[in-house]
Order: structure tokens, then sequence, then C-alpha cells
């Protein structure tokens, strides 16, 4: 068996997003590179390569197992039918490679603190009066706001804080600028935004610019970095590309 790895990430049409996504598998790879002889990078929508050609570059250099790694911080629509359905006509084109399609991220402890050592990285010493504005992209999926609850108690925990309220980008309430809206009202300390986001994007950019808009204005608010700037999000990437995913499901989740 000649074993590939095939990394999917959502893809934007941010120029700089994708530059970051595909530098950030660059890194990948260069790690994987002794568990997998062939790796390639591809995305769902938006950035090429598109997954049928990146799945292409493996079977043409003999790949008769595919692992694909999905860059996916939580379980929701893409994860569940997107990818699944764009790997399907590839599975039946190619009846003699097996493929694999390893988890999410999901909720983890470790995913938890590293946002919260961005946070202490970015303003030092957290105060209890200081709030959280936690930003996610947003789905339908209800997977999603039972998973943002757990990071929000997590993140309260792990940052001795009382004040973290959840808002969204797209297709789910509360959005964004009602969650940063009622965040200002409210807050009696500085205001935290913490994008749970990987990397630059168009989304990203709403946000910084709300953020700068405020900021000019006088509130005492500021733009955490997106998560891929922390080392453990790449770690968890290797694991997937490096284990198979019943070992997979041992890794730790927050705990309450």
């Amino acid at each position: 068996m000649t074993k590939a790895i095939l990394y999917v990430g959502h893809g934007t049409r941010s120029k700089k997003g994708a530059r970051e996504a595909k530098e950030f598998l660059g890194r990948v790879i260069a790690r994987v590179d002794t568990h997998a002889p062939i790796q390639e990078i591809s995305f769902l929508e938006l950035t090429e390569p598109y997954i049928p050609e990146g799945f292409e570059r493996c079977v043409a250099k003999g790949a008769t197992e595919i692992t694909v790694v999905p860059i996916f911080l939580l379980t929701a629509g893409h994860i569940k039918e997107d990818i699944p359905e764009a790997l399907e006509p590839l599975r039946v084109k190619y009846p003699q490679v097996s493929v694999e399609i390893a988890p999410a991220f999901g909720v983890q402890e470790r995913i938890v603190e590293a946002i919260s050592e961005l946070v202490r990285s970015a303003v030092g010493m957290v105060d209890a009066t200081d709030s959280v504005l936690l930003v996610g992209r947003g789905s339908s999926d209800p997977a999603i706001h039972k998973a943002f609850a757990e990071i929000k108690t997590g993140l309260a925990e792990k940052l001795g804080i009382s004040q973290v309220i959840v808002c969204y980008l797209a297709a789910t309430t509360p959005l964004f600028a009602e969650g940063v809206e009622r965040m200002s009202l409210e807050a009696d300390g500085r205001v935290l935004v913490v994008p749970y986001l990987l990397f630059a994007g168009l989304l990203l950019s709403e946000v910084e610019r709300e953020v700068r808009k405020r900021q000019r204005s006088g509130e005492d608010i500021l733009l955490i970095e997106p998560l891929s700037r922390h080392e453990v999000i790449q770690d968890i990437v290797v694991e997937r590309a490096t284990v198979t995913g019943k070992e997979e499901e041992s890794v730790a989740t927050v705990d309450h």
C-alpha cells in the first residue's frame, strides 16, 4: 500500500488567507514527510486546487490509500456533507483506492488553552473585568451551538472571567454586529475579540474593520490573532495525518 495524505482546507477569496493556509500546510507537510510519501493540498471551494485535482495528483503519484485530512475546526455541513460528496465520484472512479476521512478538530481542551495563551500574549494579564467576544464562522447545524457553548465555558474558566459572549459571522444568530454592540454596552473592562477562525480572510477582515472603527472612537477593544498562529493547531493536523481515526478518538476534549 502506498499511503497519501490529501489536506482539504475551506478556501477563501482572500489572497492573504489562501497564502496563509498554503504556508501553514507546507509546514505540516514538512513534519509529516517521513510518515507519508505522497502529500497534496486542496480546498473545498474558492481556492485552487480543488479536491478532485488534489485527489488525482495523489493517484497519479501511485497512491493506493488516501487519508483526507480536513482543516476544519468543528464538524458541520462541510464535514458531514460537502467533503464526502466531493469525494464520492472519485471513489467510484478509483475503486482500487482506499479513502479515509479524518475528523474535524472538534472541541479540545488544548485548543481552548491555545486561545487563552493567544489572549495572554496579546494583552498580558487578563483581569476579571475583561470580557471576551468569541466570534465563530457560523452554521445552521445545532452541533455548532453546542460546541461553542463548551468553548465558551472552557475559555471563561481558563481566563478567569465571567463575561464571554458568542456570536457568528453568518448562517446563524446572534450575528457579529449584534454581539459586538451588546458587548460594548455591557463590558466593564476591556473587550477582547477572539475569532474562532484558523486563517486571515474576508470574514476576519470584517471583524478587523469593526474593531479598528471602535478603537478610533475610543473603545477599549482588542482583536486577538486567528488560531493558526498557535503551534498546537499544526500539532493537531500532524496527528490527523499520522494516526488512525480510532486513535484520534482518545484525544482529550473539554470536560465539564
